[in-house]
């Protein structure tokens, strides 16, 4: 196969680590970064130019590793890719709907799938009523658009609370409010789940003084058993979003497993290293069985 991988930089440790696997296998691959990339539209068919030059019938399939500040635009260069026929890891409108977490959680929440008690509003005049509907603080603020544990604060009183919200209405920032998962102590899990298999698992443990359990923010990864239950929501809410790779993250509550978000370019290095699975390997696998055929 010849595949790109839309990313801006080799230097991306799972950027590389795609390559690396898709060399190993005998594939042509490039990297093509998607911020440069344009679209040219009328006079004919479609065409896509990576700075000057014309890749619109370069690629068989593609990897979309969308960074978060270029979602849309690079969700338009991977939906021409798609309308031209290339085989994509993830398709454009599954790029979109996974970057927003307010809509993640709606479509979970509508098919019955267990997500933390969230609210989201922009309205400052009612935010004690806000707090109040989530019963009262600690609670966890988090930005829509966010990743890497980056836009995710705890507010642990009334008063922060309602003071980080004010600030973040005011800004005309997009925010949803979630109440705090106590007995999660500060654990998550990162499923891996690729096509319609769940292929690799770790749990994350903040440290000492960081509640966020992100391998970016310092977090320690580890591999972990799943449950039935664990590994059915997680390929349930994959396949809800339309995605062909995901790392589902979830924590364990009381209640039971708790969805907290879908990322669509999952990181590579954590999970690798916490479990021994390849799973670069894996998403060029699942490339090859697909390609030709529609995702």
């Amino acid at each position: 196969m010849d595949i790109a991988i839309l990313s801006v930089s080799l230097h991306v440790h799972s950027t590389r680590r795609l390559v690396e696997e898709a060399q190993k296998a005998g594939h042509y691959v490039e990297l093509i970064d998607h911020t440069k990339c344009s679209v040219k539209l009328g006079e004919g068919n479609p065409k896509i130019f990576f700075g000057s030059e014309d890749v619109t019938h370069e690629f068989d399939a593609i990897i979309p590793r969308i960074g978060t500040k270029v979602t849309k635009h690079g969700a338009a260069i991977v939906k021409q890719f798609e309308i031209n026929g290339v085989f994509s890891t993830a398709r454009s409108a599954a790029i979109s709907r996974a970057r927003n977490k307010v809509a993640t959680l709606q479509i979970l929440a509508k098919n019955g799938l267990p997500i933390p008690e969230t609210l989201f509003s922009i309205n400052p005049n009612n935010i004690e009523d806000q707090l109040r509907l989530l019963g009262g603080p600690p609670v966890i603020i988090k930005l829509q658009e966010g990743t890497q544990g980056l836009g995710v604060i705890l507010a642990e009183t009334k008063k922060s609370a309602r003071s980080i919200i004010d600030t973040f209405y005011k800004m005309d920032t997009s925010i949803l409010i979630q109440k705090f998962i106590e007995e999660a102590n500060g654990e998550d899990i990162r499923i891996i789940v690729i096509g319609k298999k769940v292929v690799a698992s770790m749990k994350r443990t903040s440290d000492m003084d960081e509640f966020r359990s992100n391998i970016h923010r310092g977090g320690l990864g580890e591999a972990v058993k799943l449950t039935p239950r664990e590994k059915f929501i997680a390929l349930q809410a994959t396949q809800l979003l339309g995605l062909g790779v995901a790392g589902v993250d979830l924590i364990r509550s009381a209640s039971g497993p708790l969805i907290l978000e879908v990322n669509a370019s999952p990181g590579l290095k954590g999970v690798e290293a916490a479990t021994g699975v390849n799973v670069a390997k894996r998403i060029i696998q699942y490339m090859e069985r697909h390609v030709g055929r529609k995702s």
